[in-house]
């Protein structure tokens, strides 16, 4: 197999990931692995571009960004001479295998490379380039392609490799440039990357909460002008200092002309006389380290990468392996290339709407989202219906922004909003409960301090930036763990004195058992019988129904971090191994994603049992490979995943069982864990999740509504609201009850137990993959997009 490195048009980070994870698995499954170094120029070129890959090379490389080898704009490959040196250079190391990361235009290269091969051997050996027997060894060429780039723009797949860390790049600056926004009372317009598509500014305006973006797909009206600086004057008159504004690269007006950084700076300073400022990102959006998420990303794809070379035959086209919720798929490989090159047709055409649908329903439902939480004001009239939000049991990053986009819809539905402090127990006793104020009359400062009233906060700007619930930064109190269960009584007198039509439960597994305690007491209590939704929320990421809660990509990119340092400190000073305690409580979603994310060489999780033997296998495995020229180790351990081999017995063990060959240390990483600045994926999921909660619990009122009361006590009136696949759907809390190990506090089905033998075999551990749901080619199918009407 052979790796060419072609970023020809962009260089984004993660791609090191996949890299490893070809090569890996590659000799994992007997195949001899190659690397191409400086991309189709390497393999034009051939000669020492063209490298045997050992695992040892590979290793320490999930942590850097950019390419290890290599990367090379190349006209040569674009000609036939060039291919027919390229194909002799492979004939003659019998590789028949080509994996290809990057963009459209290098996967187009390669496929017509395949295209051409038959064609191209016939010409070899008639000219005496290869001989008639090593074309017949390689007398088929199979291809596979990874889509690397920061711009998301490749159609069939729902995230590339590279941009969730871009969107980390980029939401690193915002948030340092609006806390000087703030002081000076400035304007900013800030300008990202993208080329044609406009995903990278449209994610950061969401998870920024910005007061305008400009996208290339939907190019604002002819009269923008006007309502941005209007936009702008309601901001400020609301009591904002500041003005964010975002910019795609290629954003255009309606008749195609550039509107560019410097024109709504122009503008801005003309009209308003606004402070304003420039802040172009530049090519700092390309590097840096890859996020945890962009590391799993490469690896998975890598693996399918592998598996469907290995499954390929002379009749298979040239795929292209992608992700489709959590499900690994293989699509033809210039199916999605002519949908992308779909897009931008419909943009020539001023077929903006198509544009738009053709990005696909995750853009088109993102879209419709900023633009209702921006641009729709709350009515005059109101609809005499009351929502109440609480946050429920331990914090977690990205809560704020669920709260904020939550009342923010329910204002917008003219609804009357109340927050609920202190959990269950506030809600218990009434005192901790106070109204929303309307968004056109709040004040909205950008840094919170302890001090301010936390009325102020709960829809402004930053409320999607600071991590937690804590009082000041979300507008309701940190949340606590008490359920429900003994204060019905008093909790239906509060639903009764503040006439609560609906309620919406942020928070992890309290949260779950907790509202299932409220439905439980419906038979009893007539007040608890309103419509409730859950939104799951813990780093744990152990709430059943959801694939993904809010907060845990936050706490895994923290322990990834962590991992990265503790693993240069080891490379430092050599022959050390690091056992790592993670948080999750019984669930070993963390430790195994971390695991994954930062190249351990094991994860002991509750889900995964194990025995004495197999800690004594791993010593023997890491005491192997301190014979290499890998000296260091890595060990990742869920808090609960046994009550006898504790940190501190795992960490004696291997101490005593290394002496001599390589010291032991140890470290807890605790509550830093649900800490720090939400990542740009939370923020974006809480806010989706906030949005889609209100419009449900909108609906579910209006259906149970008789002569203006409220009589909800189907099993479908209380539902929690997770991600499935690519789906956010509402799942009844009484069948999700079914689907619960409640002793342990976990889902009885996880999906990312799937992922266990990866991380098995990158270590160089004997495994078998999993292979249950294997990915099948599919092909594009445009289908309608239900556009989010009801929030």
């Amino acid at each position: 197999e052979t790796i060419p490195s072609d970023f020809s048009l962009s260089l984004c980070t993660g791609m090191n990931a996949a890299v490893r994870a070809v090569v890996r698995v590659g000799i994992f499954t007997g195949a001899k692995v190659y690397f191409v170094h400086e991309g189709y120029q390497g393999l034009v070129d051939g000669g020492d571009n063209i490298q045997e890959a050992t695992w040892e090379r590979v290793s320490m490389m999930l942590q850097l960004g950019g390419t290890v080898i290599g990367s090379a704009r190349c006209q040569d490959f674009r000609t036939r001479e060039g291919r027919l040196k390229a194909a002799r250079n492979l004939v003659k190391r019998g590789i028949t295998n080509l994996c290809v990361i990057g963009g459209d235009g290098s996967l187009t290269g390669a496929n017509t490379f395949q295209a051409e091969w038959s064609s191209l051997l016939v010409e070899l050996v008639k000219t005496g380039g290869v001989t008639a027997e090593e074309a017949k060894n390689s007398s088929h060429l199979n291809i596979v392609g990874m889509v690397g780039s920061i711009d998301n723009d490749f159609c069939g797949t729902d995230m590339t490799i590279g941009t969730d860390s871009a969107l980390h790049r980029i939401m690193e600056i915002v948030d340092a440039i609006t806390t000087t926004a703030q002081s000076h009372q400035r304007t900013f317009v800030l300008e990202v990357m993208g080329r044609h598509c406009g995903y990278l500014a449209l994610i950061t305006a969401l998870a920024c909460g910005a007061d305008w973006v400009f996208i290339p797909e939907s190019p604002p009206e002819d009269d923008w002008e006007e309502h941005l600086c209007r936009r702008l004057i309601e901001t400020r008159g609301r009591g904002s200092r500041l003005n964010i504004i975002i910019v795609a690269e290629g954003a255009i007006t309606k008749q195609g002309q550039p509107i560019t950084s410097e024109d709504i700076k122009n503008l801005v300073v003309k009209r308003l006389g606004y402070d304003t400022r420039v802040t172009i990102l530049g090519h700092v959006q390309r590097g840096g380290t890859p996020s945890a998420f962009d590391r799993i990303l490469g690896s998975r794809m890598g693996v399918e990468a592998v598996m469907a070379l290995l499954e390929g035959t002379p009749d298979t086209p040239a795929c292209v392996v992608s992700l489709s919720g959590n499900q690994a798929v293989r699509l033809p490989l210039m199916e999605c290339v002519q949908v992308t090159k779909d897009v931008t047709t419909a943009m020539n055409e001023r077929r903006f709407d198509d544009a738009v649908k053709l990005r696909g329903r995750s853009f088109q439902n993102n879209w419709n989202v900023y633009k209702l939480l921006a641009h729709v004001r709350p009515p005059s009239t109101k609809s005499g219906y009351n929502l109440a939000v609480m946050n429920v049991g331990a914090p977690a990053s990205g809560m704020n922004a669920a709260v904020r986009a939550a009342v923010r819809i329910g204002l917008i539905h003219g609804h009357k909003m109340l927050a609920v402090h202190d959990g269950f127990d506030g809600l218990a006793h009434g005192q901790q409960i106070e109204p929303r104020p309307p968004v056109s009359s709040q004040q909205i400062p950008l840094v919170p301090s302890p001090s301010m009233p936390d009325s102020v906060l709960s829809t402004s700007r930053d409320s999607t930036g600071p991590g937690g619930c804590i009082d000041a930064f979300s507008g309701i109190s940190a949340s606590n763990r008490t359920l429900p269960k003994k204060y019905l009584e008093e909790i239906s007198a509060t639903i009764s004195s503040f006439n609560i039509h609906g309620l919406i439960i942020i928070g992890g597994f309290e949260a779950f058992t907790g509202s299932l305690e409220l439905v439980e007491g419906r038979g009893k209590y007539e007040e608890l019988c309103i419509p409730v939704c859950v939104i799951p929320a813990t780093v744990s990421n152990n709430v059943p129904g959801s694939d993904f809660s809010i907060g845990a990509d936050t706490a895994l990119n923290t322990i990834t971090t962590t991992c990265d340092r503790i693993k240069q400190s080891a490379a430092g000073t050599k022959r050390r191994v690091f056992i790592i305690e993670t948080m999750g409580g019984y669930c070993g979603y963390l430790a195994t994603m971390a695991g994954l994310a930062s190249g351990a060489d094991a994860a002991y999780i509750f889900e995964d049992p194990f025995t004495i033997r197999d800690l004594q296998v791993n010593v023997e495995h890491l005491c192997e490979k301190m014979k290499t020229t890998v000296k260091r180790g890595l060990v990742l351990r869920n808090e609960k995943c046994n009550e006898n081999y504790t940190t501190d017995f795992i960490f004696n063990l291997y101490s005593e069982e290394g002496k001599g060959i390589f010291e032991s240390r140890k470290n807890v990483l605790g509550h830093m864990q649900q800490g720090g600045t939400p990542t740009p994926f939370d923020r974006n999921f809480g806010t989706k999740m906030g949005a889609k909660s209100v419009a449900w619990l909108t609906g579910k009122i209006k259906e149970y509504s008789r002569h203006g009361r409220i009589f909800a006590n189907t099993a479908d009136s209380a539902c929690l609201l997770g991600m499935r696949r690519r789906s956010l759907v509402f799942q009844p809390l009484a069948e999700l009850e079914e689907q619960t190990d409640f002793e342990h506090r976990l889902p009885k089905q996880q999906w990312w137990l799937k992922l266990r033998p990866i991380l098995k075999i990158l270590a160089k551990y004997k495994a078998d993959l999993d292979t249950s749901e294997k990915a099948h080619l599919e092909h594009i199918t445009h289908k309608g997009v239900p556009a989010e009407a009801n929030i």
